[in-house]
């Protein structure tokens, strides 16, 4: 027998999809018009909404013209060296930073960890002149090592990460390999760093969506065209007449696919590691 819903119950039902369709649309509008605008030519575009659906699907000259023009192969390589190094240096410096101080009681050793809360409280962007005189000072800029090192710098993110994961792997591990004769070093890389594999799934996830989308410090640190990330790539069709944006919203979705590719072929992956760091055993 089925038992009859009150008023509120139907309401707060109601509610709750529209809540759901709204959000859903709001997500998606955006999308369906980069999509959109993509496969427009520049007549087209000028003339039309911006929710006109294209003459044609297959005009595929605006992926062509952004690919060349905005030297995009250039972008992602110089993208893809940034990633390699910058991921594996965060991972290996938030863990052993994470590794120090929770299986190291020392002196400070609290202060340490509430200093890197407060450092999460400042916006990265006001400490962006101090970091440009230092990068100028050592005649960092323009060159991409130089931004690499810029993004290297501490993630208290992946640290509080690792320090949650620790939390949950027993001393007993520590003390069992040193009466066998391992180091602090062995103890680390051999036997607590293969334990990690959620928490750097989860913190390659995250550190590697902000690396991959940074515009601000690429555009201030690799002025040469050269040097330019794929973040920064599509600035070619902006100016101060007027922007391409149809060539620009073909770039978007050729920026688009890598990643939506690499998450398709990893992404039990990426929720095994993001479901097993948002649970604490």
């Amino acid at each position: 027998m089925k038992t009859k819903r009150s008023p509120i119950s139907v309401i707060a039902v109601i509610f709750k999809y529209f809540m759901l369709i709204g959000a859903s649309l709001i997500a998606l509008i955006p999308v369906c018009v980069c999509i959109l605008t993509a496969f427009k030519t520049t007549d087209e575009y000028n003339n039309s909404s911006v929710l006109d659906l294209p003459k044609s699907f297959l005009n595929f000259e605006n992926f062509k013209i952004a690919f060349q023009q905005a030297n995009m192969l250039r972008g992602f390589l110089n993208t893809a060296i940034v990633l390699v190094v910058v991921l594996t240096a965060s991972i290996f410096i938030s863990a052993m930073l994470a590794y120090v101080l929770n299986r190291f009681k020392f002196r400070g050793n609290g202060i340490i960890q509430n200093l890197f809360m407060f450092a999460s409280l400042i916006p990265g962007i006001a400490t962006q002149v101090t970091v440009y005189q230092i990068m100028y000072s050592l005649h960092l800029i323009n060159h991409i090592y130089g931004y690499i090192i810029v993004l290297m710098g501490t993630d208290i993110i992946s640290i509080y990460i690792f320090l949650q994961f620790f939390e949950n792997l027993p001393v007993s591990l520590d003390e069992s390999a040193i009466m066998d004769g391992c180091t602090y070093f062995g103890v680390f890389f051999k036997i607590l760093f293969p334990l990690l594999k959620p928490a750097i799934v989860t913190s390659l996830v995250l550190k590697g969506v902000s690396v991959y989308n940074e515009y601000y410090m690429s555009n201030l640190y690799l002025q040469d065209r050269n040097l330019r990330t794929i973040s920064t790539a599509l600035y070619t069709f902006t100016g101060p007449y007027g922007n391409q944006y149809n060539y620009i919203c073909a770039g978007v979705i050729i920026t688009i696919i890598p990643i939506l590719i690499l998450f398709l072929v990893f992404q039990k992956q990426v929720y095994g590691g993001m479901a097993a760091g948002a649970v604490k055993g």
